[in-house]
């Protein structure tokens, strides 16, 4: 037997802080598969997608991941990574690759050297830095993240780098240096780092990070897009889309040569 502690959101889901499991040596995984069958009908679902699992207080992610193998007595903690409503960060996986959104609070001793930093203490991982004000939302960042993963598969890319592509198709624009002048990192500007890696690396960076980063998208920058990039309410009604002006922009990345 063993103990399942769900913590925040997770109890909503079961409506009990604690739950007893008379099972042992089964993996995460099954756990996993296990608990939508205790889950009571009329709860809301549980995102196994978006939560962090501890056996005893440690990361389950620095063990065997979901084939860790869970023990009598262990303690199971289920931490849902959604706050209030808001996510401190988006993940989603793209032509076998794994894609992590954080969205990094500004701060005077943050700069393009806090990169360079990341990538000599994860050198498995790519990084980009997107200045907040450029990406309008999840669906506006999994977009353009994709199509610059297309590009790299099909050799056209902007660059001869996958990150600086990405940076220069939020920028909409062929010119590096107008990318890193325009979306680059700032000081004391929220900025959105974008890794690209295997998943128990890029949980380490999320754990490592988690002090300095703020709820995602949580900024509504519409207006600020559409004066930059000189895009009319004409244009915006033109389009039939659920997501008209994320729909625009990833269409204005798409062509650039």
């Amino acid at each position: 037997m063993f103990t399942v502690k769900f913590v925040g959101g997770a109890k909503k889901s079961f409506s009990t802080e604690h739950l007893k499991i008379d099972k042992s040596d089964i993996t995460i995984q099954e756990l996993i598969n296990l608990l939508p069958e205790l889950k009571p009908e009329s709860a809301p679902k549980l995102d196994t997608d978006n939560v962090l699992i501890a056996i005893n207080g440690a990361d389950s992610s620095a063990m065997d991941g979901k084939l860790t193998k869970i023990k009598d007595n262990d303690v199971v903690s289920i931490i849902p990574i959604i706050h209030g409503g808001a996510s401190k960060k988006f993940t989603f996986e793209f032509s076998k690759k794994q894609i992590q959104a954080m969205e990094i609070k500004g701060q005077k001793s943050i700069d393009v050297k806090f990169i360079d930093s990341l990538r000599e203490k994860y050198p498995k991982l790519l990084f980009q830095a997107v200045s907040s004000n450029y990406i309008l939302n999840s669906y506006h960042f999994k977009k353009i993240i994709s199509l610059s993963i297309e590009s790299e598969k099909n050799n056209i890319l902007l660059s001869n780098k996958i990150e600086t592509d990405i940076l220069m198709r939020f920028a909409l624009t062929t010119q590096i240096s107008d990318a890193i002048k325009n979306v680059g990192i700032k000081p004391k500007s929220n900025f959105i780092l974008i890794a690209i890696g295997n998943k128990k690396t890029l949980d380490s960076l999320y754990r490592d990070l988690f002090p300095i980063s703020v709820n995602l998208f949580s900024k509504n920058n519409d207006g600020y897009l559409k004066k930059h990039f000189k895009i009319t309410k004409k244009h915006i009604d033109s389009i039939y889309s659920k997501n008209p002006l994320s729909d625009i922009l990833v269409e204005k990345a798409a062509v650039l040569f």
